[in-house]
């Protein structure tokens, strides 16, 4: 592989015209597909072989033009002190109000409160329902802008008016985060690369490669059901690894510059070496995103390969592209060592007597290498310590009431839960399918009455049949809120009871609604994790034994990957489940953890988790391979990897942390869990806990069985053929030195 990046590299640094032509036009032909696409708006959100998904279909079955799964809104109101909402002037307001929603294009229903006992008990506070034809993420703009004006309007006449329900959920987009990891990016690639233009380069490539990966989604996203926020992924991890990969090959660029070759020859040194770890690199964070599918929620699925995709454009990029601008830039990028004369840099002769002293990497790695086993003690039990509170997370899906206080959806959580208990803002709908059974009436009061029985209830609603009179709804308003143990543990409860009735009258007795919903997504993912990380980790652990030609190097690697995770999701649950430093966060209500986290960083960590580990340890590996003893080849690696490898995790942790300042309490989660576990990863375990575990391996660490050795390919991650090269043109000048003398 090694020869074939060498000559790839070296034919784009040759044919730049080309190869920039070529990234050029399809940049282009992206740009124009996205252009003429139809707006395709959200993907739908489906979550198959779920009781809660069973259950919605089952409504639009039997209940035709109800929109089981549509979006619903809570308009409340709230008196003003001293008055009710049942005074004339009040209860007009409110009538105009539900008048006003009832004309919206995508309304099914709205509730007149007075009619449907909308009105608490005090008489202070009411709501009225909207019920709209589709779901949350597939509802026109113009509908959530008609509702917020029609709540406006009731403002007008004194009231308090807050609006709830998933009809706000609105289309993450995305704000300041990516601009503020570019800003960061710029800064620390300026100081690591020490020229301006050298620091361009991978901030360039990065956006080309993303531009394509997000064009190419949003011209296929009609076609393919693609909704939004599956570019804003691929747009997020794109940019990561793109920046990531074209550093690491501009790098190793510059250090071949450094040893005297040519640009055309440094260049296809660079792509032949740190260009195949980048190969090896994208396909682990591949495997992790592809993976996503084991889950078998479609959304998920979808998101997974369109990132995969645009990470793939980036590996492209970083090995044609980023050669062929270097091509362009010439002598205006430097060797290693050397910084431009605007940033402070001096004359060569200076920069190469700097850039012979030991560095920050190579102090690091010998104090390692000195005291392996303590430096390993140590990082493993400061892990090991922040990782003891994910051994009581408890997971689930946010609802309002985990909002920020200052939002609209948390004020009319908050109503509700005043004027009719904490469990009004999760009822559960049970639906009962008496199909075929000879008493069906009796079959709902049954189920009701059984419900009833059962703790944690407040209210049961009569059953609601269908015109055929062989399907029924009974609304269920728990005692609790809906993202509590005892909510959860009602919905297994009536579940049960509802597995009895079927056994004694064959009616299927099913459990929906949106805490439903969130209910069985939770235990899906929970389900999910177990073989989603035993395929990952193992298809890594292959690839890598085929990488390093060892067997204790990748396992070293997977155990140290999950380590920093379990650290990462302790200090989740610290922050978000037990609230410490919540002020410092931002965190106003902590509850259970989002239920995606555990699975959703174990995709995305892991992948950049092995991103570090190969330009790493394939640094090691090839100062070992080329004769270096073990722990020489430590610290060498160290020497041209660990800045290199700094660099990209701090980039990584600032693009993640400028997602905790969101108002929006997953993505904050999201952007704090991510930063963490780069930090713990990159900085503990690749920084620390690698170089101590190969210093006290020695040479073991490089082990392979002699019959496995024989049976892998030869990747020659390394570049030993590049090598054999250089050791075939010495002898030919040996060999023209003997024939003149």
């Amino acid at each position: 592989m090694a020869t074939f990046l060498y000559r790839l590299g070296r034919f784009s640094f040759r044919k730049r015209h080309f190869v920039a032509l070529f990234w050029v036009a399809l940049l282009a032909l992206a740009g124009a597909g996205a252009a003429g696409a139809p707006a395709a708006g959200n993907s739908s959100f489906s979550i198959p072989g779920t009781e809660a998904q069973k259950a919605f279909d089952l409504l639009d079955e039997r209940f035709p033009g109800t929109s089981a799964d549509g979006a619903t809104a809570r308009v409340v109101f709230k008196a003003p002190d001293g008055q009710k909402m049942t005074d004339p002037g009040n209860k007009a307001a409110v009538q105009d109000t539900v008048e006003e929603l009832s004309g919206g294009s995508e309304v099914v229903q709205v509730s007149d409160p007075y009619q449907g006992g909308g009105v608490s008990r005090d008489g202070s506070i009411a709501y009225a329902s909207v019920t709209y034809e589709v779901s949350g993420m597939e509802l026109e703009e113009s509908s959530r802008e008609a509702l917020k004006a029609a709540a406006e309007d009731a403002r007008a006449s004194g009231l308090t008016v807050e609006i709830g329900g998933d009809a706000l959920q609105a289309v993450p987009e995305t704000g300041s985060a990516e601009i503020i990891g570019i800003g960061v990016a710029a800064v620390v690639l300026v100081i690591t690369l020490g020229s301006l233009l050298a620091a361009g380069l991978p901030l360039l490539t990065a956006i080309v490669g993303v531009g394509i990966g997000v064009a190419s989604i949003t011209a296929l996203a009609s076609t393919l059901d693609l909704g939004s926020t599956t570019s804003i992924l691929a747009s997020m991890i794109g940019l990561a690894v793109g920046i990531d990969y074209a550093l690491f090959v501009v790098s190793r660029y510059r250090a071949e510059l450094a040893e005297g070759r040519t640009r055309e020859e440094a260049a296809g040194r660079a792509v032949g070496t740190a260009g195949s770890a980048v190969v090896f690199a994208g396909l682990t964070v591949v495997i992790a995103l592809v993976g996503l599918s084991v889950v078998n929620i479609p959304m998920l699925t979808k998101m997974g390969i369109a990132a995969a995709g645009t990470v793939a454009v980036a590996v492209l990029i970083a090995l044609t592209l980023i050669p062929a601008l270097l091509g362009y830039a010439g002598r205006r990028v430097r060797p290693a060592g050397e910084k431009s004369k605007l940033l402070g840099g001096g004359r060569a002769k200076d920069a190469r007597d700097k850039a012979k002293r030991p560095n920050m990497g190579t102090r690091w790695a010998s104090f390692v290498v000195r005291r392996p086993l303590a430096v390993l003690l140590l990082g493993v039990v400061g892990l090991g310590a922040a990782a003891v509170p994910a051994g009581s997370l408890e997971l689930g899906l946010p609802d309002d009431g985990s909002q920020p206080v200052s939002t609209t959806q948390r004020r009319a959580y908050d109503l509700l839960s005043e004027g009719f208990g904490p469990g009004f803002n999760g009822p559960l709908v049970v639906v009962v399918d008496a199909e075929g059974s000879d008493d069906p009436q009796a079959v709902f009061k049954q189920a009701g009455d059984e419900i009833k029985a059962l703790d944690n209830v407040v209210n049961v609603a009569p059953a609601a049949p269908n015109k055929a009179g062989d399907t029924a709804t009974i609304a269920v308003i728990p005692d609790a809120k809906p993202s509590s143990v005892a909510t959860e543990d009602l919905v297994h409860d009536i579940r049960a009871a509802g597995a009895d009735i079927k056994d004694g009258t064959g009616a299927d007795v099913l459990v929906t609604g949106a805490t439903a919903m969130n209910i069985d997504v939770s235990q899906k993912l929970n389900d999910a994790l177990v073989p989603y990380l035993v395929l990952v980790v193992g298809l890594a652990f292959l690839l890598l034994i085929v990488v390093f030609r060892s067997i204790l190097v990748p396992l070293k690697a997977a155990l140290g990957f999950l380590l920093s995770v379990l650290a990462a999701l302790g200090a989740v649950v610290a922050v978000y489940q037990w609230g410490w430093l919540s002020g410092l966060m931002g965190v106003e209500e902590t509850g259970p953890i989002m239920s995606m986290m555990p699975i959703f960083m174990v995709g995305v960590v892991f992948g950049l988790a092995m991103d570090y580990e190969v330009f790493l340890v394939t640094r090691i590996r090839e100062a070992h391979v080329h004769g270096e003893k073990p722990a020489q080849a430590v610290v060498t690696g160290f020497r041209y990897s660990a800045r290199v490898v700094t660099a990209a995790a701090i980039i990584m942790i600032a693009v993640f942390s400028g997602f905790i300042g969101s108002s929006d309490s997953m993505v904050k989660m999201i952007g704090f869990g991510l930063a963490t576990a780069v930090l713990f990863d990159a900085f503990v375990v690749r920084m620390a806990i690698v170089p101590a575990v190969l210093a006290l391996l020695g040479e073991k660490a490089w082990w392979l069985p002699k019959w496995l050795d024989r049976a892998l390919p030869n990747v020659d991650v390394e570049g030993e053929s590049l090598a054999a090269l250089d050791r075939a043109a010495d002898k030919d000048d040996e060999d023209k030195e003997l024939v003149r003398a």
